[in-house]
């Protein structure tokens, strides 16, 4: 059913060749179909110790330093999709389960919990991000979960900056949009026969809610699970932009634009290479959540 599907196909086959690549790609090393990454190779570089451009040994050519273009793009999808992946999960947890107490309980809790969503809301996610990377340096910086004047040191976290901190991030800042949908979808199931008969035969909130509640909301879940993976991973490919991601030498597509930007006018290919991979990626995602959308909700 899902290749049936034009848009999800064409999503989903596009996302598994960039997963394919992705895990396949230190045994394509070690065939040598692909070049290392982060090896700065003599050839690499013209006579006058300019990049070179797509074609022949280098088919997207090479960085300022004589790195393989496509190899880097390679690699980097190995980071770009675990953190998009580990992102959404960290953001699905999130919103679910506030969207669910929220629409569920109602009342006082409805009202606490959604004016903090749409406190975060206000706030652009990029800003946010930002925020929380900045906490964050390559050796490591310890957070205090608590007044400094209590020196409860079990409280304490030593968080340094990768990539399980930058999904992490990433997670933390993208579950409020999600929280409005599964809200709305809760108001509506609570209200359902099959609900309305499992309270009247005694069952606790509880059990309603994770047999009768949640596996209804899987569809509308799933469908906003993978068109979210399309954010976190423009998110985490901005914070490379800006320096603050995944730290060298983990090659990231958001850093490599960066470092591509000051040649792109004689260069283009630094900037382009690792943009279509972006823009491809993201592209996919949105066009698997929609297929999905279509399928789990042919009417709407």
């Amino acid at each position: 059913m899902l290749m049936a599907n034009r848009l999800a196909g064409v999503g989903a086959v596009i996302i598994l060749i960039f997963a394919l690549l992705a895990v396949a790609a230190p045994t394509l090393t070690r065939w040598h179909l692909l070049h290392t990454p982060d090896q700065q190779d003599e050839q690499g570089l013209d006579a006058d110790g300019l990049p070179r451009p797509a074609g022949g040994a280098y088919l997207a050519g090479t960085d300022n330093l004589g790195r393989d273009m496509l190899s880097r793009v390679v690699y980097g999808a190995r980071v770009s999709l675990p953190v998009g992946v580990g992102a959404m999960l960290t953001a699905m947890v999130i919103g679910v389960t506030v969207g669910l107490l929220a629409g569920f309980f109602g009342g006082k809790l409805d009202l606490v919990l959604m004016r903090i969503t749409e406190i975060f809301m206000t706030i652009p996610a990029i800003l946010l991000a930002i925020a929380f990377a900045g906490l964050l340096d390559v050796s490591g910086r310890t957070i205090h979960l608590h007044p400094a004047w209590l020196h409860w040191s079990w409280l304490d976290v030593t968080l340094k900056r990768g990539a399980v901190s930058v999904f992490f991030i990433v997670g933390l800042v993208s579950w409020p949009g999600m929280v409005r949908v599964v809200r709305a979808q809760v108001l509506a199931l609570k209200e359902r026969e099959f609900v309305l008969a499992a309270r009247t035969l005694g069952a606790s909130d509880a059990r309603i809610i994770l047999r009768a509640v949640l596996p209804n909301l899987l569809p509308t879940v799933i469908v906003l699970s993978v068109m979210s993976i399309a954010n976190t991973i423009l998110l985490e490919a901005g914070l490379g932009y800006l320096g603050i991601g995944v730290p060298p030498p983990a090659p990231t597509w958001g850093s490599m634009i960066s470092e591509g930007q000051p040649y792109f006018i004689t260069y283009p290919h630094l900037v382009i290479v690792p943009g279509l991979a972006i823009v491809l990626t993201v592209l996919a995602f949105n066009l698997l959540g929609q297929g999905l959308q279509e399928i789990v909700n042919p009417k709407r």
